[in-house]
């Protein structure tokens, strides 16, 4: 494990528009893992069609997303696209996040999808493009939200006790 030494002095909370844009880089990083670890699942399952094993499938996904955002979080505070867009996670007080608070956020940050995806089923939604739809126009809300913490934090973020700084790290000599 890497030790990061505590977030010193005032670091800003990142602008939305910077969260929400490593948001979406970390989407596309993310298309990578889902399809290594698809690779993985249906090799290990002996999958020969997309519609066989999806649940379980979904249920892998999930753990695969929890081992990377946690080992990246409790790790060094940043996933690959929080590097990207020099923004780390920290406990409120700035020391750097456990695994286990860790492994909370990535179990509360579902309340960016999963209350838009019961919508979606609840209302009988079968395009993608109307769930895709749906899905956005929940993260949208669930950001500015943001704008109603007095940190300008996302809520899930407050819930779990860490907030996200703005973090140059230095440079090596």
């Amino acid at each position: 494990m890497i030790v990061l030494p505590p977030a010193e002095g005032e670091h800003p909370t990142p602008a939305l528009i910077r969260r929400l844009a490593c948001f979406v880089y970390e989407g596309i990083l993310l298309f990578g893992v889902v399809m290594a670890a698809g690779l993985v699942y249906s090799l290990a399952t002996n999958q020969r069609s997309a519609h066989q094993g999806q649940f379980g499938l979904q249920v892998f996904l999930f753990f695969v997303f929890g081992l990377y955002f946690v080992w990246f979080w409790s790790r060094t505070g940043q996933t690959l696209a929080m590097q990207t867009w020099q923004i780390r996670l920290v406990q409120r007080d700035g020391q750097p996040v456990s695994v286990a608070r860790a492994l909370g956020r990535y179990l509360v940050c579902w309340i960016w999808f999963l209350p838009w995806l019961a919508i979606a089923h609840i209302a009988g939604l079968q395009g993608n493009g109307q769930v895709f739809g749906l899905l956005m126009l929940g993260v949208v809300l669930w950001a500015v939200l943001s704008r109603l913490h007095p940190d300008r934090q996302f809520w899930h973020d407050a819930l779990c006790g860490t907030r996200l700084i703005a973090w140059r790290s230095k440079p090596k000599d």
